[in-house]
């Protein structure tokens, strides 16, 4: 089985699964001596770090666009959802914005240390004249801030 993990999985004793893929992105966000020992033992067990290529990030994109998570989500975020995507792999990830794009995708995700997420699609509510929108931002009719709420 093909897994993609997340930072979280750097953050905890999870034992080296046969095949493991992470971003550059990811390691990148490794910056304690934990992670950073833990990415050294798992890279030395046959972790194989790679981009994702463009057509799924595209695909990312728009899935993230249509659950409403795209304003939270990190290019780390976006690149691991990517190459899950691509190798069609298990993403390891304890990020519910993750989980919920994953979600939208099909892609089957595990939680490390917290509970699995649930399903989510968000929209977005003025916080000046109370009308719904889809996107962040400002509110086309009366210029105020538009808060992101549960549908």
């Amino acid at each position: 089985m093909i897994y993609v993990l997340d930072a979280s999985a750097f953050f905890s004793d999870l034992p080296p699964a046969e095949q493991s893929f992470t971003t550059p992105s990811v390691v990148a966000e490794l910056v304690d001596l934990r992670s950073k020992s833990r990415y050294e033992v798992l890279l030395a067990a046959g972790l194989i770090v790679r981009e994702p290529d463009e057509a799924s990030l595209a695909r990312v994109e728009e899935a993230a666009e249509r659950t409403g998570d795209a304003g939270v989500l990190s290019p780390a975020d976006r690149d691991i959802l990517a190459l899950a995507l691509e190798l069609e792999g298990v993403l390891v990830t304890d990020d519910f914005a993750v989980q919920n794009v994953a979600h939208r995708l099909n892609v089957t995700t595990q939680s490390i240390q917290q509970r699995s997420a649930r399903p989510l699609r968000w929209r977005f509510r003025c916080t000046g004249c109370g009308r719904y929108g889809k996107r962040e931002g400002v509110c086309p009719v009366c210029g105020a801030a538009m808060k992101r709420t549960l549908k």
